[in-house]
């Protein structure tokens, strides 16, 4: 700096934040509503607080889906109501504690899942056909999308836009995020999701492994093919739904092989499992809950953001097992009190789950196996006791359980002395805390927080329109290419051609050797003769 010039703190720190704001891009966000919508806010919140512009894209009925002053929120209306929307949603989570056969059970989960299916498309199209709202996306110029691919509308919005997307999932069912970015997945070692295997299966296991890509096909048909229908209907051309999931930029995957069984990623995928591990210090109200417990501490009770009520039957179960134990349990729960409810258990409309399970006096989580639940036990070290109720969370429960970190049951058949045997092992058993204390150091000692990790990435995809260099060859071959089948079947064109050639050879030379050596004795009974 040259002499006889200063410059203030004060001016510094300003002329930083305008270096920031030059540095900041536009950001468009297409959701999807529910428990994947909790850890996508803590990115967004941190990208509009580093000068960012956001704008979130929602249908003006949501369940989580709220405004912040972090981000821009866009509304357009859809044909349902909040009331539409919550029945749909209970009676599918309801679905979970309703004993069946097989079939019924079956065919329950499908009629569910396509209703479910249908209230995403639906929003969709009213999306897509909000000419208003669409003109002014046309007009934003953002630099990237930013979605979730379980739901395809945000994909179908960054082809019509031309915008690199950042696709942030935990998986997308029936293995079409595999398929969708090229990973190999040999069924000898990685198990299929619903299958509730480990990464070392017996022969028995790995048959049940390979067969189960045969209902993952009917899975995807029934579940992403009208994506499929809007999509080319919209774009004005045949588009797959391949189509949508191979033009992610980047994958932001929130799992980690701390708690994953190891399995080969492409460089576009980034592990961020364990982002939502952040805690607060405890509201007071919590507080003193937690320091009334004693010596005994508490145990933290959640089945999730979604399931808040259960059938009478089963709640009085889990309240009858729950009194068995010193600790305080802490009870997520909306429903109808159970009448025989003990004086430990406390029911709560909402409770800080991250917060709780970071207190040095929490004993013991049980969960539904939601992955935001999970990677909050293994972040604090909480032994858990897992009832896993659909989708990924059977998968989740028994890598907790594989892991020697806790113990699952089944939520319809187990009693109130499976869940107080349960909960007691966890607690009193030492190998429980001692395993999950091992998963949260290897978990922990990382580089660089995964939240960090997930805003990094968007940026970069902001910043550089895209990580074409990241996206294998692979996209560019068709299914004879990427497996050489075209190749294989020309060398063994060759190697038979060889063969044939030599066989015509040495049969051309058998042919004169044995015409002339019966040349030869002919002339020799000639001369004799």
């Amino acid at each position: 700096m040259a002499p006889g010039l200063r410059t203030s703190p004060r001016a510094v720190v300003l002329l930083l934040s305008l270096l920031g704001l030059a540095a900041a891009g536009k950001l468009l966000v297409v959701p999807v509503d529910g428990s994947h919508w909790l850890s996508m806010q803590e990115v967004l919140d941190i990208l509009g607080q580093k000068g960012h512009e956001v704008v979130v894209v929602a249908p003006e009925v949501t369940m989580h889906i709220k405004p912040s002053e972090n981000f821009l929120m866009k509304r357009y209306s859809v044909p349902y109501t909040q009331e539409d929307l919550k029945q749909e949603f209970q009676a599918f989570f309801h679905f979970s504690f309703e004993q069946g056969s097989f079939l019924e059970r079956f065919v329950k989960a499908y009629k569910g899942i396509k209703r479910i299916t249908n209230f995403g498309v639906t929003s969709c199209q009213h999306l897509l056909q909000n000419k208003e709202l669409m003109r002014y996306l046309e007009e934003s110029k953002f630099d990237a999308l930013l979605t979730d691919p379980v739901v395809l509308c945000g994909a179908i919005l960054a082809q019509h836009l031309s915008l690199p997307a950042v696709y942030f999932l935990r998986g997308i069912p029936c293995g079409l995020d595999f398929e969708a970015t090229q990973c190999p997945r040999p069924p000898s070692y990685v198990p299929r999701g619903f299958t509730q295997l480990t990464d070392h299966m017996s022969f028995l296991q790995r048959a049940k492994n390979l067969l189960h890509d045969i209902p993952d096909l009917f899975l995807c048909d029934f579940a992403f093919e009208p994506y499929s229908k809007l999509a080319s209907e919209f774009l004005q051309r045949e588009v797959t739904v391949q189509d949508l999931l191979r033009q992610a930029s980047v994958w932001l995957l929130r799992s980690e092989f701390v708690l994953e069984y190891p399995r080969p990623l492409m460089p576009n995928i980034i592990p961020i499992g364990g982002l939502n591990c952040a805690h607060k210090e405890l509201p007071q109200e919590f507080e003193a809950m937690v320091n009334a417990s004693g010596e005994h501490g508490v145990v933290v009770f959640s089945l999730g953001s979604m399931v808040s009520e259960i059938p009478m039957k089963k709640a009085m179960e889990i309240a009858e097992a729950l009194g068995t134990v010193p600790q305080t349990v802490l009870w997520r729960y909306t429903g109808k009190a159970p009448p025989n409810l003990p004086k430990n258990v406390k029911l709560v409309k909402w409770l800080p789950q991250n917060d709780l399970l970071a207190h040095p006096k929490t004993r013991a989580f049980i969960t539904h196996g939601g992955s935001h639940g999970v990677y909050e036990g293994i972040c604090n070290a909480v032994p858990m006791v897992l009832m896993p109720l659909f989708g990924d969370q059977m998968d989740n429960a028994k890598r907790v359980e594989s892991r020697g970190a806790g113990l699952t049951l089944n939520i319809l058949e187990m009693t109130s002395n499976d869940i107080s045997t349960a909960l007691k092992a966890v607690i009193n058993d030492k190998k429980y805390k001692e395993n999950i204390q091992r998963l949260s150091d290897l978990h922990l000692d990382r580089p660089i927080h995964p939240l960090d990790l997930a805003v990094h990435w968007v940026e970069f995809v902001m910043r550089h329109k895209g990580a074409p260099h990241l996206r294998p060859a692979a996209h560019d071959l068709n299914w004879v290419q990427y497996h050489s089948l075209d190749v294989i079947a020309f060398l063994a064109a060759v190697v038979l051609l060889a063969f044939f050639i030599s066989f015509k050879c040495c049969l051309c030379c058998c042919r004169r050797c044995f015409c002339k050596k019966g040349r030869t004795r002919k002339a020799a009974k000639a001369k004799s003769h």
